[in-house]
């Protein structure tokens, strides 16, 4: 039989209910009117008449980027940093956050420390900008050329998803690891048959977080990739964007669409990808966090 709610408690979850379905709303809306700008016609969109709903609907600033050539190198590589970025910073962290849970491991305290530190005082962007330089001619000097691996391999530390992680590995029984160890495991197969497996939810979480982080990465790549054909999606909405908003670059423009129409659609093709895997790993988000969030 459920409980009778006192007053107190209704007018609670009344308010809590609405305002959260107003800050829903608030997050809604802004993606909403990018599909609007995107297919509404040029008179609608330049002369701001869009307030939710498109109007003259067309579909001729997809067309016209979806023929550009350099949209869909701009997207494949998104996509390179994206999976070899997540790919590498999440095998970076397991491993550095499985060493940092070991009570054995050497100076444990003064490595934990110095990562929670970095949290704390970063260098600033100008040390980090002469690193990158460092490592980018080391990458020249062996042979690698593409800039693109700069980007995955320079930013493959992130302390907060070491935290979490190690967290995490820390809550698992010591009692499951000396039994694979008491049947012969090794070091590395403790990690990846027993700590990984029980581990998959705050390892999707981070995995998220590293995926995010390099889909809409904007600022090293546009500082480190200098070569047009290896920038990523959101360098090229940006430089679209400085094109398209550009009053002497534009003073021809003569199609039966706003050119905004052009950079709303980007915006548009730039979400979908993160908005369809975001379902899949959402199941695995509230109790990720929770469990790398907290230690006993």
């Amino acid at each position: 039989m459920k409980r009778k709610l006192e007053i107190s408690e209704l007018i609670f979850k009344i308010i809590s209910y609405t305002l959260l379905t107003i800050f829903a709303l608030c997050c809604l809306y802004p993606f909403l009117y990018t599909i609007s700008a995107a297919i509404s016609g040029k008179h609608a969109v330049e002369y701001n008449e869009l307030v939710l709903f498109p109007k003259s609907i067309q579909f001729d600033a997809f067309s016209e980027m979806f023929n550009n050539n350099m949209f869909w190198n701009a997207y494949t590589n998104t996509l390179f940093l994206t999976f070899y970025g997540t790919l590498w910073a999440l095998g970076v962290s397991i491993l550095g956050a499985y060493a940092l849970s070991k009570k054995r491991l050497l100076f444990r305290k003064g490595f934990n420390f110095f990562l929670v530190f970095t949290m704390w005082f970063s260098a600033g962007l100008v040390p980090q900008y002469l690193n990158y330089l460092d490592t980018k001619r080391a990458f020249n000097a062996v042979g690698i050329m593409d800039d693109k691996w700069l980007v995955v391999i320079a930013m493959g530390m992130a302390a907060m998803n070491i935290i979490l992680l190690r967290n995490s590995f820390e809550g698992v029984p010591s009692e499951i690891e000396e039994a694979a160890v008491v049947d012969g495991a090794t070091e590395m197969q403790v990690l990846w048959r027993v700590y990984v497996p029980m581990s998959k939810s705050i390892i999707a979480t981070v995995a998220l977080f590293f995926g995010i982080s390099r889909w809409n990465g904007y600022f090293w790549a546009r500082q480190m990739i200098s070569t047009a054909s290896e920038q990523p999606l959101q360098v090229f909405i940006r430089l679209r964007l400085e094109e398209y908003t550009d009053p002497e670059k534009m003073a021809g423009w003569n199609k039966a669409f706003a050119s905004d129409s052009v950079i709303y659609a980007l915006i548009v093709c730039s979400i979908v990808p993160i908005l369809i895997i975001y379902p899949f790993i959402q199941k695995y988000f509230a109790k990720g966090v929770n469990v790398g969030g907290v230690k006993e």
